[in-house]
C-alpha cells in the first residue's frame, strides 16, 4: 500500500479547510443579506429639527416596513401595522420583557376573535423617537417575534407613506 507524500496530504487538508471556510463565510453573508431584506431599518436612522424628530423607513421586500427599536430598554423588531389599534406583542416576546399581564380581552383579528392581555409600555423607542406609557396587548395568538407597532403608538405621532418609504414624525413642542 502507497503511502501520499506528506506534502500532498497537507495541500488537501489545507483544500478541505478552505472550502469549509468558503462555506461558513457564505452562510453568514447570506444570512445578513436574507435579514437585511426582512429588516432594511436595522439601524434606524433619525433626524432633528427645530421642533421635531423624523425617523424615515424603507419597506421591506414583501412592502411591509419592519424596523428595530426597544421596548424598555431592551431590543425588539417593529412590524408597522396601522391596521391594529394596539401596540402587540408575542407572549415569548413579552415574557423577555417582563411586561404584566393584565386583564383579560378579546381581539378581533382578521384570523377571528382571540384572547389577549392588557399592558403598559413605560418606553417605546425607535431611532430617536422616545414614547411613553404607551397602550399595548400580549397577544397569544400573535406568533413570531415581531412587536406590531399599532395606532396607540403610531397615533402619538405624524407619518406618510409614499412609494417605498415612511416617514415618522414626532414633535418635540
Amino acid at each position: 500500500m502507497s503511502q501520499q507524500p506528506p506534502g500532498k496530504r497537507a495541500g488537501r487538508v489545507l483544500m478541505i479547510l478552505a472550502w469549509c471556510a468558503a462555506l461558513f463565510l457564505a452562510t453568514r453573508f447570506f444570512g445578513q443579506w436574507e435579514q437585511r431584506q426582512q429588516n432594511p431599518n436595522a439601524e434606524v436612522v433619525s433626524q432633528q429639527g427645530e421642533g421635531f424628530i423624523e425617523v424615515k423607513l424603507v419597506g421591506n421586500h414583501q412592502g411591509h416596513f419592519v424596523a428595530s427599536g426597544q421596548i424598555n430598554g431592551q431590543p425588539v423588531d417593529f412590524m408597522l401595522d396601522t391596521g391594529a389599534t394596539d401596540v402587540a406583542i408575542p407572549v415569548s416576546v413579552a415574557q423577555r420583557l417582563k411586561l404584566e399581564k393584565g386583564f383579560g380581552v378579546t381581539l378581533s383579528t382578521a384570523n377571528g376573535l382571540s384572547q389577549g392581555y392588557r399592558t403598559r409600555i413605560d418606553r417605546l423607542q425607535l431611532g430617536d423617537i422616545v414614547l411613553r406609557d404607551v397602550r399595548a396587548l400580549v397577544a397569544p395568538g400573535l406568533d413570531g417575534n415581531q412587536v406590531l407597532l399599532g395606532m396607540s403608538a403610531l397615533n402619538k405621532l405624524e407619518f406618510t407613506q409614499r412609494g417605498g418609504t415612511m416617514l415618522l414624525r414626532q414633535t418635540t413642542k
